[in-house]
């Protein structure tokens, strides 16, 4: 049975035009004059799509509160982080049940009653639309705080400076990007600067001076320009604390600068110049670099160089292997943590590998998985010298826990978990992976969570993905989940290639040239749920954000009639158009992900996958569309633009509409204070609920 429309006694029942029908405009079918953001008419037509969703969405109100006060009571609402002990305090944040923002902390390492507040981030979010911190950044002696600040969510950053505890915030530079680094002179910060499209193209280096009554900076010095408008910059420092890190990356491309960390003045080194196709990442113990790279190695390899030599060849640690993508290389003084993923199963593991004096192998063992599939990671372990590692663990069963490792006695101490409320436990869940099989015979793996009870019914599904960037959908709890689960709707996430769950070969067989296996992935994911008696195949809904959107957009003109109902959450939509302004923020980074459409042959192939271009003539099922004004990476417009349209396909009376909300004052990633951030989601869980029959 299609869900019926809700409703509304108190709706007006006149005859009323459409946005649409208001602001069309003959001369410009495609709607491209939503994009001039200063006309007044724009918000004006976007703030009548708000007030039509609203009055839609009105109905689903009570369902909404239900929704958003029982993720509410599943939850801890005043948060403890875990404590990170540096070199001389140890660190914390604490958010109130009551606050959008937390409260950081930091007592001496061995006083732990000294405790003092230093940052207190909901204070300076008060009164404030949006706030977001970017980086935080402590001097080495840990007595001088630098952060940076967006408080309109078009992720232009403040840079700002205190003396800890309680000194006076300064702000230092104003339309900054987020990055910070300190050198280990003590007196120098490095950060990041945009260039006319938001890309970060210069690191520059501040010299401060310290006083505590009055703290001020130097004129800033460029470090480092990357003038190919592909390439990023971003910056950091080994955890050995020898070496500053300048890396300028595309999305298949990498070289690194180094720059000693306690002569920040010296000019940046280049470790080895660019190959295209070639990316590569350094880090370091003293007197070796470790290599992780995939030059003749599409999966990654590692390589050792003798530090007073690195422009040798070295040795390789770590061969290519068909079956294992090596992710991740951490560096500590008694040898290395690999971050490994298994393509057969799609499973990270964490790999340890110690050395003695001579860099011999004395233990190489893989660290223990308590479920799969899961999430595991090193969380934050400052230490060069620790021998008791800090892990993160999570699946979609489990919610996030932090355990230690000691690596002489092998115990495992169990730090923290994230406490979960209410009648619906982690062990009345369960998790299932199946194997879709698709177009073109590859096996993609459909990850599924649903109530314990409930197996072997068919059930309303929620479908997600995303399957770009080599972006990695690896397990992950959520506490909001729980009250679609516990309604008996069942949540899957289809691993589709373009992302990296499967390894590098995922990645590359869902870019450029093969973006269309991921629709067609997403497909497979869709009909194998149906096949395998995991989902009702009348109640399925599509869920995808940023180029998830684009993943989903593309996947409903290809199928429309396979979905009740989808979610587009600032979907990246207009392809073709927006891959043909390169002076929109970001575009030119994206050539090497989706292609350059100045080649007519990468213009023909985004033109005939572009969901903007390729809207079916039978209508899409019922959509709810969300956008941001102040989004820099995928424009408002976009959404805009798709709501015009479908709303056209659909025609008047249509029940319901298609649906565009846009935030006024968030960007890429929507609302910044907590709570406005899960009522949107219970919004959406709401929508979502009402197109499954479940409302």
């Amino acid at each position: 049975m299609k869900a019926q429309p809700p409703h509304d006694r108190n709706a007006d029942t006149g005859d009323t035009l459409s946005p649409v029908q208001r602001f069309r405009r003959p001369d410009d079918p495609d709607w491209h004059w939503l994009e001039q953001r200063d006309a007044p008419e724009v918000k004006a037509f976007l703030e009548a799509a708000n007030d039509e969703s609203r009055r839609w969405l009105c109905p689903l109100e009570g369902l909404t509160e239900r929704l958003y006060h029982g993720h509410l009571a599943r939850r801890e609402l005043a948060e403890h982080s875990l404590a990170i002990p540096l070199d001389h305090y140890t660190v914390w944040s604490e958010t109130a049940a009551d606050a959008d923002h937390p409260v950081w902390w930091r007592h001496p390492n061995d006083a732990p009653e000294d405790a003092e507040p230093f940052l207190d981030i909901q204070a300076r979010a008060r009164d404030r639309a949006f706030f977001e911190v970017g980086d935080m950044a402590l001097s080495p002696d840990e007595n001088w705080l630098a952060w940076t600040e967006d408080t309109q969510g078009d992720e232009v950053f403040n840079l700002w400076l205190r003396h800890l505890p309680d000194g006076e915030s300064v702000r230092l530079l104003s339309g900054i990007g987020p990055e910070l680094c300190w050198a280990e002179d003590g007196t120098t910060l490095l950060f990041t600067r945009f260039d006319a499209t938001q890309r970060p193209e210069s690191i520059w280096r501040l010299p401060l001076h310290l006083d505590t009554s009055s703290p001020s900076a130097s004129r800033e010095t460029l470090m480092l320009r990357e003038t190919d408008p592909e390439f990023w910059l971003g910056l950091g420092k080994t955890r050995s604390r020898e070496w500053l890190v300048l890396e300028s990356a595309s999305k298949d491309t990498s070289e690194t600068h180094l720059v000693p960390a306690r002569a920040p003045t010296t000019t940046p080194w280049q470790f080895r110049p660019r190959e295209a196709g070639v990316e590569y990442a350094v880090d370091h113990r003293p007197g070796h670099f470790y290599v992780l790279h995939n030059r003749n190695a599409p999966h990654f390899r590692l390589d050792r160089l003798d530090e007073s030599a690195s422009d040798k060849q070295g040795e390789t640690l770590i061969e290519h292997r068909d079956d294992t993508t090596l992710e991740g290389v951490d560096a500590f003084s008694w040898g290395l943590v690999l971050t490994e993923r298994d393509h057969h199963e799609a499973q990270v593991r964490l790999r340890v590998i110690e050395f003695d004096a001579a860099h011999g192998r004395q233990r190489d063992t893989w660290l223990p998985l308590s479920e799969t599939p899961c999430s595991l990671m090193l969380d934050a372990t400052p230490h060069f010298d620790t021998r008791r590692l800090r892990l993160r663990e999570e699946s979609f069963t489990r919610p996030p826990s932090w355990t230690e490792v000691d690596l002489d006695s092998g115990q495992h101490r169990l730090l923290k978990r994230q406490a979960v409320h209410g009648d619906l436990q982690p062990d009345d869940v369960i998790c299932q992976r199946l194997w879709a099989h698709s177009h073109d015979g590859a096996c993609v793996p459909v990850s599924v969570v649903m109530r314990a009870d409930r197996v072997g019914h068919p059930l309303p599904t929620l479908l997600h993905g995303y399957g770009a960037y080599g972006e990695v959908l690896d397990a992950w709890f959520s506490v909001a989940r729980l009250e679609l689960l516990t309604r008996g709707v069942a949540f899957a996430v289809a691993h589709v290639r373009g992302g990296g769950e499967r390894g590098e070969p995922w990645y590359l067989d869902g870019k450029l040239a093969h973006k269309t296996n991921s629709f067609q992935d997403f497909l497979a994911a869709r009909d194998a749920l149906v096949e395998q008696g995991i989902s009702d195949g009348e109640r399925i809904v599509a869920h995808g954000a940023s180029a998830g959107g684009l993943l989903v957009g593309a996947s409903l003109n290809l199928s429309p009639e396979r979905f009740c109902a989808a979610v587009l959450d600032v979907p990246f939509v207009d392809v073709l158009r927006t891959m043909q302004n390169p002076e929109l923020p970001l575009t030119t980074a994206e050539y090497s992900e989706w292609g350059d459409p100045r080649d007519p042959a990468v213009r023909q192939r985004l033109q005939a996958y572009s969901p903007l271009d390729n809207l079916p003539n039978q209508p899409w099922p019922p959509v709810f569309l969300q956008g941001s004004w102040h989004d820099t990476r995928v424009a408002y417009w976009e959404p805009a633009k798709l709501y015009a349209r479908l709303s056209e396909l659909a025609g008047p009376g249509n029940t319901p509409p298609p649906l565009l909300r846009t935030d006024m004052d968030a960007g890429h990633g929507g609302a910044s204070g907590r709570f406005k951030a899960w009522h949107d989601h219970a919004r959406e869980d709401a929508f979502i609920l009402w197109a499954l029959g479940k409302a």
